[in-house]
């Protein structure tokens, strides 16, 4: 799965889900990248990562994603989603708000260097 627009990074993260091919969601990733799941400082790359990607397409129901912003500078953009992830019956399984850094690769293509699945969830700091 290849990216061409930052602005459909997201959506083509949840295609890549609701394919439940690991590597079709691990093809969105750059090798480096760092993934967050939680509201906790622990950081995920390399297998952690891949892990914890295998585990999150076991959960069942099918993901739906938009974009709520995507500010690309150069080779860089910074996106946040809101996603949600459905059962045939309707029951929301897991729901959240995201936020991620994503860069433009030499093929013109995009990938994530920073998900934080959770990120734009938390609650202020204040």
């Amino acid at each position: 799965m290849k990216v061409t627009n930052p602005h459909t990074m997201n959506e083509t993260f949840a295609q890549a889900f609701n394919s439940r091919s690991l590597d079709n969601v691990l093809a969105l990733y750059e090798p480096g990248a760092l993934l967050r799941v939680g509201p906790g400082d622990r950081t995920l790359t390399g297998s952690s990562l891949a892990n914890e990607l295998a585990t999150l397409l076991q959960a069942p129901g099918k993901m739906v994603l938009k974009t709520n912003f995507c500010i690309a500078r150069g080779d860089l953009a910074l996106l946040r989603a809101d996603w949600t992830i459905v059962t045939d019956d309707g029951s929301i399984i897991a729901s959240g708000s995201s936020a991620e850094v994503v860069r433009q690769q030499p093929d013109g293509s995009w990938r994530y260097i920073i998900d934080h699945a959770v990120g734009a969830s938390l609650p202020r700091a204040l």
